[in-house]
């Protein structure tokens, strides 16, 4: 979602802030810090002129807080046009914390930065994503009304993991039909990387339909297991991205799109739940679109996590929040349609879509 991705050693050259191409424009940025829990957390709001800023909270363990930093920056944007191309009254934030969500993370910490968060009087509303869970929503959900993804117990949405992943899914059916002139997904090879909570979803999706699945991650045991419980082949290639596959799903980490990758690969669609998948949006989109893939712009096919959140805010139940993921296959139809038409990129197509919206909103919100 940036023009480009800037690594940790040339971050020191450029002013730290504001001079780094992932602020783009960013409205807030937010440094959290408590001694007393070990948290360090980064909290950034992109843009608040359709709403709030929502957006989930990641705990990773960078390799340092310049890491961290563009990584909520990239992140927080992202979620200002997926809530804009959904058609959500929302705004794009993003949240990092900084450690180890298996040894670092504790009660204690998750709810001092629900106090962080509060202190922003609903100007970030907060949500589950890679390292938090629903329980620790619930317990931020204790100290700020500004949370999302709590347990169905507590009157949330619950997990909007499985939300996520049928979106996507939808959204690899319409790529499948534009690409290959049928949405059936039954005998396409299709390698899915991360088999987390989303990616495990859309594994069972696609093993119902009979395609032939193949699975990579860095967790041995959890791939294990997920191959094992839907019949899905794990990888044994040297490298993913030339594997012989008709599609390619990335449901981990963002940017493995990038200088080293996109010339290997040979998948002739790119659908995945992972965030920021190109590292460069306008060099790998164009080159993309030279080579024939058809890429699926992750902001629009995995926006069915913040379509199952955004019920808490709004009052919908969880079949209108299904009915508004499924729309996610023909938006992503009228995307390759008017990317075609108008010569670009399905990036570009659905990223003007989106700031069109927002543009509107600004006019009608300066009158």
């Amino acid at each position: 979602m940036i023009a480009e991705v800037i690594k940790a050693n040339d971050l020191a050259k450029v002013d730290p802030v504001f001079g780094q191409a992932s602020f783009n424009d960013h409205e807030q940025i937010v440094f959290c810090h408590d001694k007393d829990t070990g948290l360090k957390a980064i909290i950034g709001i992109h843009n608040t002129v359709l709403g709030p800023a929502l957006g989930g909270t990641r705990m990773w363990k960078y390799a340092n807080e310049w890491e961290a930093l563009n990584d909520v920056l990239r992140l927080s944007r992202g979620m200002t046009y997926k809530s804009a191309i959904s058609g959500l009254n929302l705004g794009g934030g993003k949240a990092v914390i900084i450690g180890d969500a298996k040894t670092e993370k504790t009660p204690e910490m998750m709810t001092r930065f629900g106090q962080f968060i509060h202190s922003l009087s609903g100007k970030y509303i907060t949500a589950e994503d890679v390292g938090t869970t629903t329980p620790d929503m619930d317990i931020i959900r204790e100290v700020t009304p500004h949370v999302t993804g709590i347990s169905e117990a507590k009157g949330g949405s619950g997990n909007p993991s499985p939300v996520t992943a049928y979106g996507v899914y939808m959204g690899m059916k319409a790529a499948a039909m534009y690409k290959f002139g049928t949405d059936k997904l039954q005998g396409k090879k299709v390698l899915v990387q991360g088999t987390g909570h989303v990616g495990e979803t859309l594994i069972s999706y696609l093993a119902k339909e009979g395609a032939h699945v193949e699975i990579t991650d860095i967790n041995e045991v959890k791939m294990q297991e997920v191959a094992a419980k839907y019949g899905a082949h794990i990888y044994t290639g040297e490298d993913i991205y030339s594997a012989d596959v008709d599609i390619y799903a990335p449901c981990a980490l963002g940017a493995t799109v990038n200088d080293e990758t996109i010339e290997r690969l040979k998948a002739k669609v790119i659908a995945g739940a992972a965030n920021n998948q190109l590292a460069n949006d306008e060099i790998h989109g164009r080159i993309l679109k030279e080579k024939g893939i058809a890429y699926a712009p992750d902001f629009l096919i995995n926006a069915g996590g913040i379509i199952n959140v955004y019920a808490e805010i709004v009052g919908y139940d969880k079949a209108e929040a299904m009915r508004r993921t499924e729309n996610i296959y023909n938006t992503t139809l009228e995307i390759f349609s008017h990317a075609e038409a108008n010569g670009i990129t399905t990036q570009k197509a659905a990223m003007s879509i989106a700031q069109k919206r927002i543009d509107e909103r600004k006019k009608e919100t300066a009158k």
